[in-house]
């Protein structure tokens, strides 16, 4: 029997979740029951998804429509409150990423979500793919020695024009409330929460420590040029360096660093190469679980569900180390450029900042170490 879904939040990001819903109403696992935007969507944006219940009272829509399921795909500072609205109604949740602007808001959704007996599971697709738990195997076996660190790195391409789609976009707040828009909070978040899960590091208690160096090149209050480096309970260093300011767009990827080899795992593409010593390279393409089918799957045949609050707690400790931290350093105009962006609108580009953040995938290290001389001599720790 297919269960009904609300969708919040259609527009943007939110259209992949209603092609979503389309495919699995194919396979009579869901059915799309109603849309909650503050602007309707009209008949060109509805064409193929039939005629949903629509409401910009997500309370109300959720009732009328008898909803089992909702997505929330709204800005980052609403997600708690929809959050338990839906589960004070006993309906379930795929709610995106990053789940809260704070940890304090994250534990206030979780233990909500918690109390009213309802499933949450956490947006972050790449946890999905199948050669994280491959990766984790092949680390478990030795196969690249003794896990020395784990690095990400993440290079892409964003014009003025997003940085000005909402309201919130690259805001750490709005007034006195918490947003914590940034390269590594958001854009960039699956490259953080990945390195985290081949580290085998995702929950709260596994972090011991955090640094984090927060740049801007842009004219806005959050980063889009960053990095943290994690250090988890068992003494292993996980760097995660990113920037939205990149020469060319590249595909943000993970690497294990062992003593006798690595694993890089182009988490976008489920693509991972193993490189060890006595062996020559192999390359393995994984196959993916979609997130909204299995919680679906969890409700309707007990499938363990992937990525419960819990498995994000480490995730977000980085976000509220970010939150904390000093508003991020406008890099010197002698650091960057401006090209024109593919949608007429420009971009700034950081000189070599592709380099550095493959070099800080590479050796663990944050820019401030690598002598990077757009790179204050700052750092922010957080224990």
């Amino acid at each position: 029997m297919s269960l009904p879904v609300v969708l919040a939040g259609a527009r943007g990001h939110g259209r992949s979740h209603l092609y979503n819903v389309r495919r699995l109403e194919q396979l009579g696992l869901a059915r799309l029951a109603g849309i909650c935007e503050l602007r309707p969507l009209d008949a060109a944006e509805l064409e193929g998804f039939g005629s949903p219940e629509q409401s910009a009272d997500f309370g109300a829509l959720l009732d009328s429509t008898g909803a089992r399921i909702a997505i929330i795909c709204t800005p980052i500072h609403t997600h708690t409150d929809l959050a338990l609205a839906a589960a004070e109604r006993g309906v379930h949740l795929l709610l995106e990423k990053p789940p809260a602007p704070s940890y304090a808001e994250f534990e206030r959704m979780a233990d909500g979500v918690r109390a009213a007996g309802t499933v949450c599971q956490i947006g972050f697709q790449s946890l999905g793919s199948h050669a994280v738990p491959a990766i984790r195997a092949l680390i478990a076996q030795g196969a690249i020695g003794e896990l020395l660190g784990v690095g990400a790195a993440g290079a892409w391409v964003r014009d003025t024009a997003y940085f000005t789609r909402a309201p919130w976009s690259g805001r750490r707040r709005i007034g006195a409330i918490d947003v914590v828009d940034g390269a590594l909070t958001n854009p960039l978040a699956h490259a953080v929460a990945t390195a985290l899960a081949v580290g085998g590091s995702s929950r709260s208690e596994d972090v011991a420590g955090i640094e984090s160096e927060l740049l801007r090149a842009n004219d806005i209050e959050s980063d889009d040029t960053s990095c943290v480096r994690i250090t988890t309970t068992a003494g292993l260093p996980v760097t995660v360096a990113a920037t939205l300011c990149a020469e060319q767009p590249g595909e943000p990827y993970v690497v294990a660093h062992g003593d006798l080899g690595r694993i890089t795992f182009w988490y976008k593409q489920d693509r991972v190469l193993v490189q060890r010593a006595g062996h020559g390279p192999e390359e393995f393409l994984h196959g993916r679980t979609d997130l909204l089918e299995n919680l679906i799957l969890h409700l309707t045949q007990d499938t363990p569900l992937l990525v419960p609050p819990e498995l994000t707690g480490a995730f977000m400790r980085v976000v509220e180390a970010i939150r904390l931290a000093p508003d991020p350093v406008p890099l010197p105009a002698s650091a960057w450029r401006t090209a024109p962006g593919e949608s007429s609108a420009p971009r700034r580009i950081v000189s070599g900042v592709d380099g550095v953040v493959a070099a800080s995938a590479e050796t663990l290290t944050l820019f401030s170490e690598l002598g990077v001389p757009w790179v204050p001599a700052t750092e922010v720790r957080t224990p």
